[in-house]
């Protein structure tokens, strides 16, 4: 089964190799017919600490390395 991979916007930075990502996706509600915006907040693993606070952040699901991380940063793209 693939990984998933997402994208996202990176709020906290302030664990030791711990950054947090805000996962944003619309939906159209079923009842209202409406698209709403849904967020979700994912702790990722960051060997290097690259990712600060305010940056887009690519995360892929991993093996459990703590109680709540479960996912990964890729590493940043190079222009």
């Amino acid at each position: 089964m693939p990984k998933r991979i997402l994208e996202g916007v990176v709020v906290s930075d302030k664990g030791d190799k711990t950054v947090v990502v805000k996962v944003e996706r619309t939906i159209v509600h079923p009842l209202l017919k409406k698209i709403v915006r849904q967020s979700k907040k994912y702790h990722a693993h960051d060997e290097s600490n690259a990712y600060k606070a305010g940056e887009i952040a690519r995360i892929i699901e991993c093996a459990p390395k703590s109680k709540l991380k479960t996912w990964e940063v890729l590493p940043k793209a190079s222009a």
